[in-house]
């Protein structure tokens, strides 16, 4: 049998933990946010027709919800888990190109926004990490504590396109790679279950997927290794299976270390 560490199983996040990683990594694209010329606000995001300014204003939005959903009826039973989100975020993303875009022409200056934003969560964050809590979400109903580890998913994924867009170096809180991380590597253990490959993402995660022959004891004969930034990137599209391998940013042993199919795994 594979570790007990190695099983796919539901992950808790500590919610203490989650609260400092969010509250710092916001802070970190602020910071970033205010020093941003207009020539750089301008310049692509690398998103599909955004712009960095549209990228702040999505992440402050991204913000933004939590006070909304807190101040929302709750949801008497949660039924939506972090790995099923994770996967199912494609189905809104339609939803949020428009609202992002409607927010954009609206906000004058989206680093404003974020600190607004900033400052309205931490009125809410003692109730949103209150423990049994369940919240309305557009994908169904989480519990809240598992809802601000999506926004660390948020936040962390556009922290690394802000700063590949604009060439400036931001923090990533170390606590929120983490996070993210093993929530994305979660993500991939559900869509292709299975214990053939072993996908390592040192120090942070290490999970077991892939349909195939079963093993028997220890490590699969399929593995794969990548760092947490490359991983993200990988989990969340913003590059290939092929490009990571071709960078040797990514390494693969085994017949059946051939992510590709599985991958994206956000949306």
């Amino acid at each position: 049998m594979p570790p007990a560490s190695r099983r796919a199983r539901a992950r808790n996040y500590d919610p203490d933990r989650t609260r400092a990683a969010l509250t710092a990594q916001i802070g970190h694209v602020l910071d970033a946010a205010r020093v941003l010329s207009a020539a750089q606000l301008a310049a692509p995001s690398g998103l599909p027709n955004w712009d960095v300014h549209h990228l702040l204003v999505h992440i402050a939005r991204q913000i933004e919800a939590v006070p909304q959903v807190i101040a929302a009826e709750a949801a008497a039973k949660a039924d939506l888990d972090l790995p099923t989100w994770a996967r199912s975020t494609a189905a809104i993303a339609d939803l949020l190109d428009a609202d992002t875009r409607e927010a954009a022409v609206a906000t004058e200056r989206a680093a404003a926004r974020i600190a607004e934003a900033a400052e309205q969560l931490a009125h809410v964050m003692d109730r949103a990490v209150e423990p049994g809590r369940n919240v309305r979400v557009t994908l169904g109903a989480m519990r809240s504590t598992d809802f601000l580890v999506t926004r660390l998913v948020e936040l962390v994924v556009h922290t690394d396109d802000l700063a590949r867009a604009t060439g400036t170096e931001i923090p990533l809180d170390r606590q929120a790679l983490a996070a993210v991380t093993r929530l994305l590597a979660d993500a991939l253990a559900a869509r292709a279950p299975g214990n053939s490959v072993e996908v390592r993402i040192p120090p942070y995660a290490a999970v077991q997927c892939v349909p195939g022959p079963r093993h028997t004891r220890g490590t699969p004969p399929n593995v794969v290794e990548t760092d947490p930034v490359t991983w993200i990137r990988l989990a969340t599209g913003r590059t290939s299976w092929q490009a990571a391998l071709d960078a040797a940013v990514v390494t693969a042993s085994g017949d059946r270390a051939d992510l590709a199919a599985y991958l994206p795994v956000l949306g």
